[in-house]
């Protein structure tokens, strides 16, 4: 017999506690599909300039929307504007990437696996 194996399986795991291993591991998949399918569904917003510029991204992390009150649009300041948005739509990107994160740990328990 081979060193490490016996009667019962490998290294002294049972076929049972093997079985279980696979079917858990089955089950998380699944979870974690349904979670994914169910943030792609999500939508996250953000502002900046207090309020003038807001972004949506969709949980698919793509941009959605944008929305500039007219009091933000100054003619001699386009770079003012140019970087609210950028800062809106990061921060949208940041709730997004956050909750997914947040859902999978949720589901890993705490693995830290490569999504």
């Amino acid at each position: 017999m081979a060193k490490g194996f016996n009667s019962r399986g490998m290294g002294g795991f049972g076929g049972g506690n093997m079985n279980n291993m696979i079917r858990q591991a089955q089950k998380m998949q699944q979870d974690m599909l349904k979670a994914q399918e169910e943030l792609e569904g999500r939508s996250y917003e953000a502002s900046a300039g207090g309020g003038v510029v807001s972004a949506v991204v969709s949980g698919k992390k793509e941009l959605t929307s944008v929305t500039i009150d007219p009091e933000a649009v100054d003619p001699d300041d386009v770079e003012m504007l140019q970087d609210l948005i950028v800062a809106a739509v990061n921060e949208a990107m940041r709730k997004a990437n956050e909750d997914a994160a947040s859902q999978m740990s949720r589901l890993t328990g705490g693995m830290n696996l490569p999504f």
